[in-house]
């Protein structure tokens, strides 16, 4: 969006320019903005500056050195520092600038890379780096990255889990006690992660609340009301009734119990408490059975009854307990907290925290500094507000202060106009970085009180009008918060209200929506909002399954990439896509993967990859693409045979490890070989060879040697452990990688661009790794084994903003960027947690949230509230995620799902009412052929199982459809019409190596045994064929395709043939020392002629004869050697051919000092460079540069008779006319003084090629010639 397209809309003035055009001129007022998605709130911020900075001070206007700009990340920084240069530059030349304001604007211009605009931290650090005394910080202090502040963090708690083990604590010990569950976390990563959450909120002092709580009194009565309601159980009529196995199960839980009771003599509570976590857990609470009766005297309501109320109460103990125990650890995980500070004082660290809070108790503690910065700054803007903390907002709002006597930031007052704030609380999505909507509201309220103005920004220049309408008729509804109410009252009130006004705005958690305005056009060609159905939403038991949605999207999404890439080519039907760019908003083009997007909530659900199988779904269709920020790194293929590897090198002795490396695709030896080689020789052993080298040639059927195979491999490995530790840990990834061709191998993969990155991504890591300090490359092989048990590492960003690839990120790495076209993935992923999250109250310095698992009590008991915000800020987020997409906006959906029914709670069902026809109106769609879709059937639902009660009837037909909600339209996508179940070319680690043949077996089932047999030997023989196409593609590959020899190697062998029989020379020499003119006789070589043999139609007499000459100049007594002749090159290779003494001598000086020759050899050289341009043939040559036909230093290949490709480089050759015919002369400059027939021989070979070659490059004619220098 530029500043002209942003005031009008097709003449008409937008609907917000009021607001924007204060922005640009009310420079005496502080402004708070709020711009909802894609109403270019950085370019109002941008257009404040440059207003800013044409005025004079007394205008309202500042300096660039006085004013400080605060960006969300480094990269909005750049991109404002671009932006803002691009529009001083058009103010400079605006003619209603004058000069004073031109004036102003060209120092600017001038200081602009010295403006203080970056993030928060990054200022920060300024500050602290400016007053490090005051701060009490080391005045050298680094900032640590965020893996260098985790791995000191490991360190400090590594040593403390040591000790603590010793005599473990209340707390360490009943945590200790209980067993993690399938895939999760165990006890001491749970400990380490709550005392990093501890850690990263450490400036909340508050210590949690532990109430009075008789753990044991509270388990003992829990397991008398668990034995009486295991009791019914013998009551129960029928054997198989699903109730009574329930509680037979309990009953049996507990007799184990008392046994182990008995024999230990007591009750261990804390592992009663730990059992009772996975009691709760058990799916047997859900089971009801079937009927009235239960027992003869019971009903089945009674026993559902009671068993309701003891799981109340045993789910009422341990959440107690559990508050209990989250108590006990913020309090027992205080000591590896502390030794992280001092580890990081120790190495004079400071992470991000430590900048923030160092800055803030330095804008505190000291007034003389608070005064001196509240004077130099005049002006301070600030984006992504909404994203903003309590302590980040606190220096701000200090600094902004017009009394710098004041040192609480709720009562600090900005001098008016010099606070510019930037934000929109629709897309405040980082609660979990402290950012909440409270705070945002709040502090707004305390600015309006102050004399801020609240401007909104509506007019929204990225989506077309339909998405804006469906996102408007979607959160219009959900977003009714008090911000703007309580605002307005602030504004009323002014002054003495502001403490009213900031609590009234507290209790706001959600943003009040205000409605997005349509700046574009609307397509008429394509569509802009499709519902993309789940193919087979249906689990067998026939209802709508999470897990079955999980498991169909993907695939659909893959399809419908695929078709969006590829419709109206190779056969598919539809029309070709097109899109427009934000770069280009007024330009079409054709669809392609980069202007695609897959948007997650998150890359983790229930501790798996949610990205993988979108993954497969496009490697299927070879779509390439590329995961930003993804934590699957560890998992790719890639990345686990480089890792293996490593593993390999640093523990030869782990047999494992090696046999994984050479299986790998590194090495890729079969285990054939592997097996053959270790029944040999014992074992697979790196630094062990065999003691017969002889007993590795043993050939197998196909002529392969598999024993050769395996200890070269194995011997690479044993080198890189050798040197492992005697380079750096880059050099020796590196080195493994060259040893194993593997950047070639990996290239050619279905994904090899992102997959090539990510392998250099581990070298970048151990780069890294080294940097910050670390001491072996063991400790970096166990770093990485760490990362990919926590999976903490991310995908490599190969792609800038052109590189091709379907963007797979998520809403929050997303936030603040667009993209043509956004399809939003993972439906089923849940909009909240069954747990709160976290509760925050910055008065009372508390931060609440579940540790290892366990709630506090200040959260159990505002559980209704967090989960409340936490479901609003689902619904932000989803906001943010539909405001992404430009052109297209494409929502998964299940056609047999009713909105709003409650049985589903995915994130985004906050969409269904703008995708969802009415009830009686979702068997009437239009055809969407009109838009460029391909022709639809009837139903979007591609397979119910026989138990399922609804039928295409019941589902949304596709098509075009009116929802429910909005004034858009809507495409039902029809899935029949995707090309589903393409199965991906994956690596062995993804693919199902041992599957059955189901459809031999059905055909067996169906009489066709001899058909089912020949399908169960496919199998094989594919195996088979598959082994002799590897065996004859190592045969091919160990045999060169060709040699590459220098034309230097080649006259060598010629010169030790003359020196065997000089008696019989090969070739008539003729001496002509001035070369003659240029129709001199002698023999030129033209295409098609080879040594040895003359072209078909020409003479043999007429083979090309090289001369030989040289210049007029004494060689005795001046230098020589390779040094001396490299200088000498040098010189003709880059002086003019017309050059006098002068530059021939300055050239010849310049060349020197690179190649470290005396003057000696400078003197000798310019003698010798001189002599050689007086030449007659370097005249002739000088003649043809003049005419453009003369080349210097030229690369030559030429393939051989023999096929040999010979290379080498001509010094000199130029092109002449000798009538109608154009003749090349190849000069090759020589300065040795071996002139002997054997020296001749060789030269002679060597310009002989140089003329080969240019005939057959050229076409024309050639000879050579040979100058003595």
């Amino acid at each position: 969006m530029t500043a002209g397209t942003a005031r009008t809309r097709g003449g008409r003035e937008l609907a917000d320019e009021p607001a924007r055009r204060r922005i640009r001129e009310d420079l005496r007022t502080t402004l708070l903005v709020e711009a909802a998605a894609g109403t270019g709130k950085t370019t109002a911020l941008v257009s404040r500056i440059v207003a800013v900075l044409r005025k004079a001070p007394e205008e309202g206007g500042g300096t660039l050195d006085r004013i400080v700009a605060v960006t969300f990340t480094e990269k909005a920084a750049g991109e404002m520092k671009l932006r803002l240069r691009a529009e001083i530059e058009r103010a400079r030349s605006d003619p209603r600038s004058g000069p004073a304001e031109r004036g102003r604007l060209d120092e600017a211009l001038a200081h602009l890379e010295a403006a203080r605009i970056g993030t928060i931290h990054s200022f920060c650090a300024d500050l602290l780096r400016e007053w490090p005394v005051e701060a009490r910080v080391d005045p050298l202090f680094q900032v640590a990255a965020a893996d260098q502040a985790e791995a000191l963090f490991d360190q400090a708690f590594d040593a403390w889990f040591q000790r603590t083990l010793n005599d473990p604590p209340e707390g360490v010990r009943r945590l200790l006690r209980r067993r993690p569950r399938d895939g999760a976390q165990g006890p001491r990563d749970l400990l380490r992660g709550a005392a990093y959450r501890l850690a990263e909120h450490r400036d909340f002092t508050r210590p949690w609340r532990r109430d009075p709580f008789d753990r044991e009194r509270a388990l003992d009565e829990l397991l008398d009301r668990l034995a009486a309601l295991a009791e019914l159980g013998a009551e129960a009529d029928r054997e198989g009734d699903y109730l009574a196995q329930s509680l037979r199960n309990l009953d049996r839980y507990l007799a184990e119990l008392r046994r182990r009771e008995e024999v230990t003599g007591g009750r261990d509570h804390d592992g009663l408490e730990a059992e009772l976590c996975d009691v709760a857990r058990w799916k047997e609470w859900r089971w009801r059975g079937a009927g009235k009766a239960f027992g003869a005297d019971l009903s089945r309501a009674e026993v559902l009854a009671q068993r309701d109320r003891v799981k109340a109460e045993l789910d009422a103990v341990l959440t107690a307990a559990n508050a209990d125990l989250a108590a006990c650890l913020s309090r027992e995980l205080r000591p590896p907290i502390e030794a992280y500070d001092a580890l990081k004082a120790r190495a004079g660290k400071l992470d991000f925290l430590d900048l923030l809070l160092c800055a803030r108790d330095l804008l505190r503690s000291s007034r003389g500094v608070r005064e001196e910065l509240c004077r130099r700054f005049s002006h301070l803007f600030v984006d992504e507000f909404q994203d903003t903390d309590p302590l980040q907002a606190e220096i701000l709002l200090l600094l902004a202060a017009d009394d710098p006597a004041e040192t609480d930031w709720t009562r600090a007052r900005p001098v008016p106009g010099k606070l510019f704030v930037v934000g929109d609380p629709k897309q405040s999505i980082y609660r979990f970085r402290r950012a909440e909507v409270a705070l945002y509201e709040a502090t707004k309220a305390r600015l309006v009180a102050c004399g801020a103005s609240v401007l909104y920004l509506s007019t929204s220049f990225r989506s077309a009008p339909s998405i804006q309408a469906a996102v408007n008729a979607a959160f219009a509804p959900l977003m009714r918060g008090g911000g703007g109410e309580a605002a307005r009252g602030g504004e009323a009130a002014r002054g003495g209200e502001a403490a009213r006004g900031g609590e009234a705005a507290r209790a706001a958690s959600q943003a009040r929506y205000v409605a997005l305005e349509p700046f574009r056009d609307e397509p008429a060609d394509q569509p802009t909002v499709i519902a993309l159905p789940v193919p087979r939403p249906y689990a067998d038991y026939g209802r709508i399954s999470d897990f079955r949605v999980r498991q169909s999207i993907p695939d659909a999404v893959g399809a419908f990439v695929h078709h969006l890439i590829h419709a109206g080519q190779g056969g598919l039907p539809g029309r070709r896509w097109r899109v427009t760019e934000r770069e280009r908003p007024d330009q079409r083009v054709s669809l392609e993967a980069r202007h695609i997007c897959l948007l997650f909530k998150r890359f983790q659900t229930f501790g798996e990859d949610a990205t993988r199988p979108y993954v497969r779904a496009l490697e299927a269709r070879r779509i390439p693409h590329v995961l930003v920020g993804g934590r699957s790194f560890h998992d790719r293929e890639e990345v686990m045979a480089v890792r293996s590897a490593l593993l390999a090198i640093e523990w030869p002795d782990d047999e494992l490890s090696v046999y994984a490396a050479l299986r790998g695709p590194l090495f890729a030896l079969t285990d054939d070989a592997l097996l053959l080689y270790r029944d040999r020789f014992q074992r697979l052993h790196p630094l062990v060879q065999p003691a017969d080298d002889g007993a590795l040639d043993l050939e197998v059927e196909g002529g392969a040697r598999p024993l050769r195979e395996v200890a070269e491999a194995l011997a690479v490995l044993g080198r890189l452990h050798r040197e492992r530790n005697r380079r750096p840990i880059a050099d020796t990834i590196g080195a493994l990688l060259d040893e194993t061709r593997a950047h070639a191998g990996i290239a050619i993969w279905p994904t090899g661009e992102q997959a090539l990155a990510n392998v250099l991504r581990v070298m970048d890591l151990g780069r890294r790794f080294e940097a910050g300090g670390a001491t072996s490359f063991r400790a970096f092989v166990e770093r990485l084994e760490v990362d990919a048990e926590r999976g903490e590492a991310a995908e490599a960003p190969v792609v800038e903003e052109g590189t091709e690839g379907v963007r797979i990120m998520t809403v929050h790495r997303a936030k603040g960027l667009e993209f043509p076209v956004v399809i939003l993935a993972d439906p089923a992923s849940p909009a909240v947690h069954q747990q709160p999250s976290r509760h925050v109250d910055p008065e009372l310095n508390l931060w609440a949230e579940p540790l290892a698992g366990c709630v506090p009590a200040e959260l159990v008991e505002r559980r209704d509230e967090v989960l409340r915000r936490d479901r609003e800020e689902a619904v932000r987020l989803a906001y943010v995620a539909a405001t992404r997409a430009r052109e297209l906006l494409v929502v998964p959906a299940v056609g047999d799902a009713r909105p709003g029914d409650g049985s589903s709670d995915g994130w985004l069902d906050v969409l269904h009412p703008v995708l969802y026809p009415a009830q009686g109106a979702r068997r009437s769609a239009r055809s969407a052929e009109h838009l460029g879709c391909p022709r639809f059937g009837t139903d979007t639902v591609l397979e119910r199982p026989a138990r399922c009660e609804a039928d295409e009837r019941d589902a949304v037909a596709p098509g075009e459809h009116t929802p429910m909600a909005g004034t858009h339209r809507v495409v039902w996508w029809d899935p029949d019409a995707l090309e589903l179940d393409r199965e991906p070319e994956a690596g062995l680690r993804q693919q199902r190596i041992l599957q059955a043949d189901t459809g031999g077996a059905a055909a067996a089932a169906g009489g066709a045994a001899a058909a089912a047999a020949e399908r169960g030997h496919d199998g094989q023989r594919g195996h088979e064929a598959w082994r002799e196409a590897r065996q004859q593609a190592i045969r091919s590959g160990s045999v060169a395709a060709f040699r590459v020899k220098t034309a230097t190697e080649l006259s060598h062998e010629a010169a030790a043939e003359a020196a065997a029989a000089e008696a019989a020379a090969a070739a008539e020499v003729t001496e002509t020392p001035a070369a003659g003119a240029p129709g001199a006789a002698g023999a030129v070589a033209g295409p098609g002629r080879r040594e040895g043999g003359a072209a078909r139609g020409e003479r043999p007499d007429a083979l090309p004869v090289i001369s030989f000459a040289q210049t007029a100049v004494a060689r005795e007594g001046r230098p020589y050697g390779r040094r001396f002749g490299t200088l000498v090159h040098a010189v003709l290779a880059e002086v003019d051919l017309r050059a006098g003494e002068d530059e021939v001598r300055a050239m010849a000086t310049a060349q020197a000092r690179l190649l470290g020759a005396p003057a000696e050899e400078i003197d000798a050289a310019v003698v010798a460079a001189l002599a050689a341009l007086e030449h007659p043939l370097l005249r002739r040559a000088a003649e043809s540069a003049a005419q453009g036909a003369c080349e210097r230093e030229t690369p030559l290949l030429l393939r051989l008779p023999d096929g040999t490709i010979a290379e080498g480089v001509v010094d000199l050759s130029f092109r002449e006319r000798v009538g109608d015919v154009g003749i090349w002369t190849v000069v090759d400059f020589k300065t040795g003084a071996d002139t002997g027939a054997v020296a001749r021989a060789a030269q002679e070979t060597q310009v002989r090629l140089y003329v080969e070659a240019i005939a057959a490059a050229t076409g024309e004619r050639a000879r050579g010639v040979v100058l003595r220098v």
